[in-house]
């Protein structure tokens, strides 16, 4: 009990919180958002949402890019800052584009997973990853 109630730092803590919020967050993004996009690329592609004028088919595999292969990644905690700063700009994206004007209801998942993959931005993988194993 004294251990669960302390405020003193711990590296093993630390790393499992790292894993724990990377396995969390990639693999609901992944299987919630990105594999039924993909499943359903030929139904999504006519409607999909084109912020930046590039296309509904090139911005829907622009997000798919983040929300399977980048998702993928940072569950396995490979090139984690880099596929969390992408998956991150997604949702602000999203948040600030995408569901502009909208309530809070409809930014808030776009919200907390922008808040989950910017702090996972900023802290790194933690040991529990492809990268900490290759000591990046």
């Amino acid at each position: 009990m004294k251990k669960f109630l302390s405020t003193a730092y711990s590296d093993n803590a630390f790393n499992l919180a790292a894993f724990l919020l990377r396995l969390t967050f990639g693999l609901i993004m992944c299987i919630n958002h990105g594999f039924p996009k993909l499943m359903n690329f030929s139904k999504e592609v006519g409607a999909f949402s084109d912020p930046f004028h590039i296309g509904h088919r090139w911005s829907l595999i622009l997000v798919l890019f983040s929300e399977v292969l980048c998702s993928l990644l940072l569950v396995l905690g490979l090139f984690t800052r880099v596929v969390a700063l992408v998956l991150a700009i997604e949702m602000a994206v999203a948040a600030f584009l995408i569901h502009k004007g909208q309530p809070l209801t409809v930014h808030e998942a776009a919200l907390l997973y922008l808040a989950a993959f910017f702090s996972i931005l900023l802290v790194g993988p933690g040991r529990i990853s492809v990268d900490g194993m290759m000591g990046k």
